[in-house]
């Protein structure tokens, strides 16, 4: 097994372009196809490269209830530029322009600190709080944060850059993760030919039937309690019997579970005799706890949306709070639900209402995007919260049977699992710090497929992990230093 150990040197000394375009004459860009109303274009000077930010919006109109809707954006154009580009994914259902950095799993240093131009947007509207829906009321709104504001800004920003620097960008890229990795699974999907790598985190597929799926869980533990069906010992407990179970199963006691198809975790072992102690569940908490990690099915057994893996980070109190944690079951839903939720209903009603699944992203036709020599990298942290890992792998499994098997789809695709992380990053004992950016360029223009990717702890920096290609794990070799990548192999 080759472990690709990535290094931001590859791309930590950008070659200056000649500039075509003088910063402030920006303000005077226009596009073809739309209106564009630059309301900023100035030089930056800070920690990050110098840079030229243009910000603006794009179609900016008079919409539903007389509010304004319009799609912002912000292009970050370093002055050392390394001929490429990256957009940088949204979160939640966006809003706001973020500050155009292109950090997320960028391990130490952001795409922009390595000579990127990064674009970010708020896909058409402005919101407040991170999952303000209002703007769904409004049809345009709605598209553009679907799918239609993505590939708007991907064409404009791409007309800026080689009208700034006087040439186009050599390759593009995309990385998102949650919203921002749907919208990447978006662009391999809609937008085949627009980017040459994408990166795929954690990615909201589905929200309708993952909000349904928490829905059904926040049922299931209801019937203990509605406030908190377990109590912090509880939840260690849980935790604590978890790791014993599954741990070793990958060849090291270190709270992390790579192998987690072996893991046989049951929650009937912890059912009380007789009374309840802090050393055993009631019958009614290892009931609810299987029910809720087995997933919704309706009334004849068929899966409506895949259950949620026992992993060490799903009682993690930190960051956001893991799926064992009352109340952290949803980014959308209140953490309330009936006893007597009806599946079938749910289901029903999310297929009633195409509305719902507007955004889903679970088209698997991707033979234009890979035809071209796209690079499509996906990973998921194995406790996350919102989205299940499992509907991830479920989604590349069948991208790779319709694709002509995974044998063949690993040439232009790799999915990741990380134990212990939590949505998007977080966890006591997980690694989130990895470096997906560099894996996805040296997989496009090298020709280095990413066999496994080094991971290390953020809370535990003297801890490297590689992070094995599905559907491999990463395996202790029995030998060496246990913190240290190379004493690992990737095994399945």
């Amino acid at each position: 097994m080759k472990t690709i150990i990535v290094s931001i040197a590859l791309m930590a000394a950008p070659s200056a372009y000649a500039q075509g375009t003088a910063c402030a004459d920006m303000a005077k860009f226009q596009m073809s196809g739309g209106s564009v109303s630059i309301t900023k274009a100035g030089k930056i000077t800070d920690a990050l490269p110098a840079r030229c930010r243009v910000d603006g919006i794009i179609d900016q109109r008079n919409g539903a209830g007389g509010k304004t809707y319009g799609i912002g954006f912000a292009l970050a154009l370093p002055d050392s530029w390394n001929g490429r580009f990256l957009f940088q994914g949204g979160g939640g259902l966006n809003g706001s322009v973020q500050n155009p950095v292109g950090a997320g799993a960028a391990g130490e240093a952001s795409a922009l600190a390595r000579g990127f131009a990064v674009v970010s947007t708020d896909t058409g509207h402005k919101g407040s709080g991170g999952f303000d829906a209002s703007f769904m009321a409004d049809q345009q709104a709605s598209l553009d944060f679907y799918y239609v504001a993505v590939g708007r800004v991907t064409l404009l920003a791409k007309d800026m850059i080689a009208r700034y620097y006087g040439r186009p960008a050599d390759h593009s890229y995309f990385v998102g993760c949650s919203t921002g990795g749907r919208e990447a699974m978006l662009m391999s999907q809609r937008y085949p030919t627009y980017y040459d790598g994408i990166v795929s985190g954690d990615p909201a597929i589905r929200t309708g039937y993952s909000n349904l799926a928490l829905a059904y869980m926040n049922a299931a533990f209801n019937q203990i309690a509605p406030k908190d069906p377990f109590s912090d010992g509880d939840r260690k407990l849980v935790i604590d019997s978890i790791v014993k179970s599954c741990d070793e199963k990958d060849g090291l006691k270190d709270g992390l579970i790579f192998n987690t198809k072996a893991c046989d975790f049951n929650p009937a072992a912890l059912t009380c005799r007789s009374a309840k102690t802090e050393s055993c569940l009631s019958a009614q908490q290892t009931t609810s706890l299987a029910r809720a990690f087995a997933g919704p099915k309706d009334s004849h057994g068929n899966q409506v949306y895949p259950g949620f893996p026992f992993d060490a980070g799903i009682a993690d109190p930190a960051g956001i709070a893991g799926i064992l944690i009352s109340g952290a079951r949803s980014p959308v839903n209140p953490a309330t639900a009936s006893p007597e939720f009806d599946v079938d209903k749910a289901a029903a009603g999310l297929i009633a209402n195409s509305n719902a699944n507007a955004g889903d992203t679970t088209w698997t036709n991707l033979t234009t995007f890979s035809g071209h020599g796209g690079k499509l990298i996906f990973y998921h942290g194995l406790s996350d919260p919102w989205f299940s890992p499992l509907d991830t792998v479920g989604y590349y499994e069948k991208m790779s049977r319709d694709n002509g098997g995974i044998d063949k789809v690993k040439d232009w695709s790799r999915l990741f699992l990380v134990p212990g992380m939590g949505h998007c990053s977080g966890g006591a004992v997980t690694v989130d710090s990895f470096d997906m950016l560099t894996a996805i360029v040296n997989w496009v223009e090298k020709a280095q497929a990413p066999d496994s990717i080094v991971a290390k702890g953020r809370t535990q920096p003297v801890r490297a992990r590689p992070l094995c290609a599905y559907p491999l794990h990463a395996q202790y070799a029995g030998q060496g230093d246990p913190q240290d990548a190379k004493s690992f192999v990737c095994r399945e």
